[in-house]
């Protein structure tokens, strides 16, 4: 068995003096991505390339007028003969030896580590993360499948024998996969999130219809393009298109038994509901947060700042676990205030491929209006800080940038404040007590992600035991709220930012693809 290690480019480069060759090989990388531009791409369904007549285009969020590529658009009846396929493929694919499925998914792994920078100058094109936040998705995706494949051999493929007081009988219990998966990504982690739901759902012994986001689906093409030749025919299977069409066709088939979601609450809860009428089966679902962080008085706020901001402002607030509200204590407010308007009026904004680019474009139009709207709400009940532009200079008019904003004196209650956006935009409210900051940090329906800075233990102990939410940090200037690590940190959500309470990169992510089965011998 081999041992599970992070992958962690970034943080290697860091810590053996390499970061020079880094941006060497991903600069090498950028001229190798644009020369993949513009190509076609099919579906894949029972193991066969097909190449609808009706397309769709994906542009770069950053340029318009860069093409990624030509998408097959699929039809209900295409996501019918996918589901159709997966649950032919699933006999043989479910019996195949787990150790075998763990080598697969090593393999690809492995294939991805080899061309990491390749697929990471992809992403940043694909949909705007910089360099740093692609690597690391790419990196997770390894992750993913890695500790995955570890996971499954460590358990024996999740089997067990079990004692019985009468010696004549044999038992033991076993783990068996449930059938045919239904896998919905989201645009912001389009390797990570899609390739680690599929692998959960494959790994284990299922078949699975991939449907990633039409904004974002070159990244999980590649897990799908290296994969698809190495298992059963149908086993995996892709689908492109429009998710109100394709999602919907995946959650109401009845011969889906089982579908992984990441997304927003307001589909997940409708998936779920539609999904769970009349039966019940399985539906993991991570479905957002509006994340806080608390800075006492006691914390350092020159990290403070520094975490909020990386957490609030990475990859454009479009992360479900970044940082949208922060509770400061009176007593700092206005030094905090200051420290981190400062640092966030620094930050460069431009093209995500460029060596020293912060923040790049939020996805679309859409996300560009929602943005617009946010900010108007903001003038009217609140005091913008920050930001508050949308960004239309000679370099920036063909995509779809904005500036990091930060709004404060907003009723508790604002919507700005309830509501994920999916933005950079980060609220600000003040505090007297920790107990009342953690108070109006749980006044939440969601419960993904928190942070708090200070340096009074009691304090941190405080905040661990009563915080709502599923993955919590103390002190942690990199980010305050995102940036978990598989293995390390699962991900995992309360209320409704998830459906099991089971985290992503965790020992207990894949029993959830699995149903227990008793087995007794009888001499």
């Amino acid at each position: 068995m081999t041992e599970f290690e992070n992958e962690f480019t970034w943080g290697r480069a860091i810590s053996q003096n390499t970061t020079d060759e880094f941006h060497e090989k991903f600069e090498k990388a950028v001229d190798d991505a644009k020369k993949e531009f513009g190509k076609k791409y099919p579906l894949i369904i029972n193991g066969q390339e097909i190449y609808s007549d009706e397309t769709f285009f994906v542009t770069s969020p950053s340029d318009s007028q860069i093409t990624i590529g030509e998408f097959s658009k699929a039809t209900i009846s295409d996501t019918n003969d996918a589901i159709s396929s997966a649950k032919n493929a699933f006999e043989i694919w479910s019996n195949t030896s787990y150790l075998k499925r763990a080598e697969i998914f090593r393999e690809c792994a492995d294939y991805f580590s080899s061309r990491k920078f390749f697929l990471t100058a992809i992403m940043t094109f694909e949909n705007g993360k910089n360099r740093f936040e692609a690597m690391g998705d790419v990196d997770e995706a390894i992750d993913f499948m890695r500790f995955y494949a570890f996971q499954l051999e460590k358990n024996k493929g999740f089997y067990k024998q079990t004692s019985h007081p009468n010696p004549r009988e044999k038992t033991q219990t076993i783990m068996k996969p449930y059938g045919v998966w239904g896998i919905i990504a989201p645009f912001n982690f389009p390797s990570a999130i899609a390739i680690g739901m599929t692998t959960g759902a494959l790994i284990t012994g299922n078949t699975a219809v991939l449907k990633p986001a039409s904004t974002a689906p070159l990244s999980s093409f590649y897990f799908v393009n290296f994969l698809f030749s190495k298992i059963p025919n149908g086993a995996i299977n892709f689908v492109t298109g429009s998710g109100s069409t394709l999602g919907k066709t995946l959650i109401e088939s009845k011969d889906v038994d089982g579908i992984a979601f990441t997304g927003s609450r307001e589909v997940g809860m409708q998936g779920f509901q539609e999904f769970t009428k009349t039966t019940t089966k399985p539906f993991i679902s991570e479905m957002g947060g509006k994340n806080p962080a608390i800075v006492t008085k006691n914390a350092d706020l020159d990290k403070a700042s520094e975490g909020v901001m990386n957490a609030a402002f990475g990859f454009g607030g479009q992360k479900c676990s970044a940082c949208s509200r922060v509770y400061v204590h009176n007593d700092v407010a206005d030094q905090f205030i200051s420290k981190i308007v400062e640092k966030t009026k620094k930050l460069r904004i431009g093209m995500p491929w460029q060596k020293d680019v912060f923040l790049g474009p939020v996805i679309n139009n859409d996300a560009k209006i929602k943005f617009e709207n946010a900010v108007n709400l903001a003038k009217q009940d609140g005091e913008i800080l920050t930001g508050g532009i949308v960004l239309n200079s000679s370099e920036l008019e063909k995509g779809y940038f904005v500036e990091p904003t930060i709004v404060t004196k907003l009723p508790e209650d604002h919507k700005l404040v309830k509501e994920e956006l999916f933005l950079p935009f980060l609220c600000i409210q003040r505090y007297d007590t920790l107990d009342d900051a953690i108070k109006l940090a749980n006044q939440t329906e969601y419960g993904l992600t928190a942070g708090i800075f200070s340096n009074d233990e009691k304090q941190l102990e405080e905040f661990f035991s009563k915080i709502q939410a599923g993955v919590v940090y103390a002190n942690r200037f990199a980010s305050a709220t995102t940036a978990a690590l598989v293995s390390s940190q699962p991900f995992v959500g309360w209320k409704n930012s998830g459906s099991t309470g089971k985290g992503a990169g965790g020992e207990n992510y894949l029993q959830q693809f699995m149903r227990s089965q008793t087995q007794t011998r009888c001499d």
